[in-house]
């Protein structure tokens, strides 16, 4: 049995080393995405809110939208179930023995609520929500630990600005900040 593993393995090498020899090129896979493929997925949104679309969405708006497509994956308020994740409260408990890692206790920047829930939510037909309904959960989200106002609107202008618990939490890695 050792001996027919080497000597598959020296074919093997072999073949390889007769392909590498003749300069054979490997087959021609796939194709360049387009340009409306590439602009599909690139779609991601910086600390800084660059790229936020235009649009917004209120409180009441986002608690209407995430009782429909959010509410029976993360419960009522936010507070998660067994089969998805806690968003809300545990401010305040990242340095205790029981730390609660949720968006308003961990997560530094509400842009990046934006990005995710844009991305990925909701998790059975991600990328479905329009760019409303994305503002108004995650205004909704953040109304719910009093991170934003019960009667707030979000959109790009107000959004980046709005201030997580947890910001001064992280190192700021950004380009500019590395400058000397």
């Amino acid at each position: 049995m050792y001996k027919k593993r080497i000597l598959l393995g020296a074919a093997c090498s072999l073949v390889a080393a007769a392909a590498f020899a003749a300069d054979i090129a490997p087959p021609k896979l796939g194709r360049p995405a387009t340009a409306e493929e590439l602009a599909k997925i690139d779609i991601s949104i910086p600390p800084s809110g660059a790229g936020l679309p235009a649009g917004s969405g209120s409180v009441a708006q986002g608690q209407a939208v995430y009782a429909q497509k959010c509410e029976v994956c993360h419960g009522a308020n936010g507070a998660g179930t067994p089969s998805g994740d806690r968003l809300t409260g545990g401010i305040g408990t990242l340095t205790s023995d029981n730390p609660i890692k949720t968006v308003s206790s961990y997560w530094p920047y509400a842009t990046t609520l934006f990005d995710y829930i844009r991305r990925a939510m909701p998790v059975t037909n991600p990328q479905s929500l329009q760019n409303d309904e994305v503002y108004a959960v995650a205004a909704y989200i953040l109304s719910i630990d009093n991170i934003v106002p019960k009667d707030a609107t979000l959109d790009a202008t107000s959004l980046p600005k709005v201030q997580m618990p947890n910001r001064a939490g992280f190192v700021n890695w950004e380009p500019q900040l590395l400058k000397p």
